[in-house]
């Protein structure tokens, strides 16, 4: 498989970044914008999967990738528990499913885009276990 030459290629930091805005979007309207903590928090959450599936890519080692790429996907899950917080709390309607649905994609898309970036690379046999990524000898 061939891997990406830049990090701008990958489609789970494309699907990021869209996510990032639809965010930034979102957080800007109405009461949601005046919660300072969720909107700062979902904000931080939603740069820090670009931020890390970046910063991953850049590493030298599949091992440092793989760090970064489970750091992002934990970050997708906090940017839709805090979507279901800003539902709850009516900053935002169900209309706004397809962030909890981009967020999601993107936890997926991290472990095709992992394999796809490496695997070819690397020598090393890759082990998937649920969202735990792990390079064996």
């Amino acid at each position: 498989m061939a891997g990406f030459q830049r990090f701008e290629e990958i489609e789970a930091w494309q699907m990021a970044r869209e996510l990032t805005r639809m965010v930034y979007a979102q957080s800007g309207k109405g009461e949601f914008k005046s919660d300072f903590a969720l909107r700062d928090q979902i904000r931080k959450a939603a740069v820090s999967i670009m931020s890390n599936i970046a910063e991953g890519f850049e590493r030298v080692s599949p091992r440092e990738f793989a760090y970064h790429v489970g750091v992002a996907k934990g970050s997708a899950g906090e940017v839709r528990a805090q979507l279901y917080v800003a539902l709850d709390q009516g900053y935002v309607n169900d209309r706004c499913s397809p962030e909890c649905k981009t967020a999601r994609d993107v936890r997926e898309r991290c472990c095709t885009d992992w394999e796809n970036t490496w695997l070819g690379k690397d020598r090393r046999r890759l082990k998937v276990e649920g969202w735990r990524l792990e390079v064996g000898g």
